[in-house]
């Protein structure tokens, strides 16, 4: 008895350094190749940028790799599991397994613990290090690679709270200067104060607004007084940051655990039509790593049986299914971020659909 429980361990973690052997030796390999196409494709901006090597490599590819070995991760982990486990049914290793008494389930447990690595790396990833690379990715790309979009946002309106709403004609994020600026105070229904200025610059050393050319009419009933200042610029502390304004798209991954949570609390006051890429994200970040499991569960049921042809039937269907998942995201983002779809449901959505046919394919496996 002893023998087969030290038996069964070692097969386990013959099972789990194939695994993650195979998921780390593929994701590395892909992760170069992605690497040699994308510095084909920027090399230009590279160069008329007058970037060092040094340069694109701290500021570019040290931002760039996480990203992309994070949104490789579900890819990688289901043709690793189909390559490695199709290689097995192929050698006939797990027939000898399934006869020895261990039961299909039991047979799947170093599949989970393999993938209950690469989740918690995930998870850990998409909390605390993506945001953070990003940043540097993010703001390279805005700087030179997409110099030529247009950094300015256009007609705004925020509620900065229950009584104060703002409108900027434009606000340049660069310059991170905005003009036709104006702010109404409001007791109730009623307007109370009105402040317009001409132009509105944010003071990053003192964390405040400077306003220039600026107008401000107070209103009690039937009674208004009006002040006017042209010359001497006014500087006044407003619950708003230039990031509120960005016109990067991808400005929300830049953002921390702490201030993403803080800008979702905010924008249930503000109502800036942001509420949605702001759950998604956060949602992603906490729910995306669950895909380890489920396309570890269709992998092992898909390629556990042993077929004609080897492992490239169930590579190429393996393939098939994982591009299936990630356009499946994709869709789901595009519903929740443009067509109102829940952002909870549009995360889990694929994740659910791909685990009940996971479910189904356990079912049919060979036991």
């Amino acid at each position: 008895m002893s023998f087969f429980k030290d038996r069964i361990k070692i097969i386990d973690w013959y099972i789990i350094s194939k695994y993650l052997g195979t998921f780390l030796y593929t994701l590395t390999l892909f992760v170069v190749i992605i690497i040699i196409f994308d510095l084909s494709e920027k090399l230009d901006d590279f160069l008329s940028a007058n970037l060092t090597f040094w340069q694109v490599v701290t500021l570019y590819y040290a931002g760039s790799i996480p990203f992309y070995v994070n949104m490789l991760s579900p890819l990688i982990n289901f043709i690793a599991v189909i390559f490695f486990t199709a290689k097995m049914a192929d050698q006939t290793e797990i027939v000898p397994i399934l006869s020895g008494g261990v039961s299909f389930n039991r047979f799947l447990l170093p599949y989970f613990v393999s993938a209950f690595v690469i989740f918690s790396v995930n998870l850990a990833s998409n909390l605390f290090i993506l945001p953070y690379t990003n940043q540097l990715k993010n703001s390279f790309e805005n700087t030179y690679v997409k110099k030529n979009a247009s950094p300015s946002k256009n007609n705004i309106h925020m509620k900065l709270d229950a009584n104060t709403y703002i409108y900027m004609d434009s606000f340049d994020n660069k310059t991170k200067k905005g003009s036709r600026f104006s702010l109404d105070n409001f007791k109730g229904d009623v307007l109370t104060k009105k402040l317009v200025a001409e132009e509105i610059q944010y003071d990053s050393l003192k964390r405040s607004w400077k306003l220039t050319n600026y107008s401000v009419r107070y209103i009690n009933g039937l009674k208004e007084t009006f002040v006017r200042e042209l010359v001497k610029p006014k500087d006044t502390i407003l619950d708003m940051r230039p990031d509120d304004f960005s016109a990067y798209d991808n400005i929300y991954e830049n953002l921390s655990n702490k201030e993403l949570s803080d800008k979702i609390r905010k924008e249930k006051t503000r109502g800036t039509g942001i509420w949605n890429d702001l759950l998604f994200e956060q949602y992603k970040r906490y729910l995306h790593p669950l895909s380890a499991f489920v396309l570890t569960l269709i992998g092992v049921a898909l390629s556990s049986r042993k077929v004609r042809g080897g492992v490239g039937l169930p590579l190429g269907i393996g393939i098939l299914l994982s591009f299936a998942y990630i356009v499946m995201n994709q869709f789901a983002k595009m519903f929740s971020l443009k067509g109102g779809a829940s952002p909870l449901f549009a995360v889990l959505a694929p994740t659910i659909f791909f685990g009940l046919l996971g479910y189904y394919l356990l079912r049919k496996a060979p036991k």
